[in-house]
């Protein structure tokens, strides 16, 4: 093994091995013989595996070790990816290649960097045979990350009397304080970055934003056969499909593996690989943002003082909000905007402390939202065209049309658009796509309001 050395000077990224014993899944990469990264997710009073699900417990680790390397492979991108043993089937590879590029084009964009070409995962060509069913239990595992979407999945599965557990990856206070408030049984999940990563961060390594959702998909992957668990039920809207600009030809989504195109190759591969009767899909997908914050506000109360989309708390480093709500990122600035319309003005003010709409200071992140002179935000957010819906919706109310922001939208913006594409009602409705099974298809309803 040599010394540590510049990853982007790299020739190789190796997956060097994965195992598990006693609750803990360690993962190890290496960039050519340089020193290991070794990252460890640790699961929480894991019971005993039975010999049943051993095949199907193999195949998901296997996954999370490859789709965890992208935190890892980034750093350098070198030209060849290696796996030290047997490689990953077509399928396998195809699925990791897709994850790779696309999971990884805002990191790209935002590095001038192009990796189309450049990333192709070895294959062997042998298909394995068809995962089985393994008769797993039939209760979900609600990943919840402290913000409003995970909470309306939550709350719609209750209403259809689903068994759930309210899962997250990480050690956030925030969430496990959310979680507690659902009065689901809850399992936290932890994870270890391997601390070479940031030794070469500090050397100039290539950093950036990577695909996490996809990488706690494979965990929780892991944890539905281990525990005992037959759908996973994340919380992804279809506004996270839509790309949020287009470089050089290619799309650049910071939500794509939020998004439906993601879902459905990570559930028909688990069925594939893993276990026939093993779901996993969004309980949101068919609702646009807001229709998911209408259904927040319908849900009283009960979280208001508990939630929080703000990232800033969520940062591995760097300061976090005194309170829940910075007031200054893009995630503040939508998640007022689109509760704004469905929330009592004192109500939404008495939740973020202020009103971000009369505050000059905060034009430019609300011009990004709607698209005005910007593109959106690289930040899990709705389209330009729901924030544009939503701040015409302000603009013909009395309580709001005052407001600095929204007064300058109606002199300044408004007179550039096209009214007849600004009605809320539109973003509203259900579509029809989605991978919800049949047993829970009833909470959209109560997503829905009906």
């Amino acid at each position: 093994m040599s010394a540590l050395s510049d990853p982007r000077e790299a020739a190789s990224f190796r997956f060097v091995r994965c195992g598990y014993a006693d609750g803990v899944a360690e993962l190890a990469y290496a960039f050519d013989d340089g020193p290991e990264l070794i990252e460890r997710i640790r699961f929480a009073d894991a019971p005993a595996l039975s010999e049943a699900r051993r095949g199907a417990f193999d195949a998901a680790l296997r996954l999370l070790h490859f789709v965890a390397g992208i935190s890892y492979y980034k750093a350098g991108v070198p030209q060849r990816i290696v796996v030290d043993g047997d490689a990953p089937d077509a399928d396998t590879a195809e699925l990791l290649d897709t994850l790779y590029l696309h999971g990884l084009a805002e990191f790209a964009y935002r590095n001038g960097l192009d990796l189309r070409g450049r990333i192709a995962f070895p294959r062997d060509g042998a298909a394995s045979a068809p995962a089985a069913s393994l008769n797993l239990p039939r209760r979900t595992l609600v990943p919840i990350g402290g913000g409003k979407d995970s909470l309306v999945a939550i709350e719609a599965i209750k209403a259809v009397g689903g068994e759930a557990t309210a899962v997250w990856v990480g050690n956030s206070p925030l969430i496990a304080h959310c979680a507690a408030r659902t009065g689901l049984p809850t399992l936290n999940i932890g994870r270890e970055l391997s601390p070479v990563l940031f030794d070469y961060n500090r050397m100039g390594a290539w950093n950036g934003h990577i695909p996490v959702t996809a990488v706690n998909s494979a965990i929780l992957a892991v944890a539905a056969i281990l525990y005992g668990f037959d759908s996973i039920a994340f919380a992804n809207e279809r506004s996270a499909s839509a790309a949020t600009l287009e470089y050089e030809g290619q799309e650049v989504n910071h939500q794509w593996s939020k998004g439906f195109d993601f879902e459905c190759r990570l559930h028909d591969w688990l069925h594939r690989h893993v276990a026939a009767d093993l779901d996993y899909f969004s309980l949101l997908r068919p609702f646009a943002e807001l229709a998911v914050t209408r259904a927040f506000a319908r849900l009283g109360g009960d979280y208001f003082d508990a939630f929080s989309s703000c990232n800033r708390n969520f940062r591995i480093l760097g300061p976090k909000p005194a309170d829940r709500w910075c007031g200054q990122c893009p995630k503040c600035h939508f998640v007022f905007l689109a509760l704004a319309p469905f929330l009592p003005k004192p109500r939404l003010m008495g939740i973020f402390g202020r009103n971000l709409l009369d505050d000059e200071s905060q034009r430019a992140g609300f011009d990004a939202l709607m698209e005005y002179q910007d593109h959106k935000p690289f930040e899990c957010v709705g389209e330009g065209a729901e924030a544009r819906a939503a701040m015409y919706a302000l603009s013909q109310r009395p309580e709001w049309r005052e407001d600095a922001l929204v007064a300058r939208f109606a002199d300044e913006i408004l007179p550039q658009l096209d009214a007849s594409e600004l009605a809320l009602e539109p973003w509203l409705d259900a579509a029809d796509a989605h991978r919800i099974p049949s047993r829970l298809a009833g909470a959209l309803d109560d997503i829905r309001g009906a």
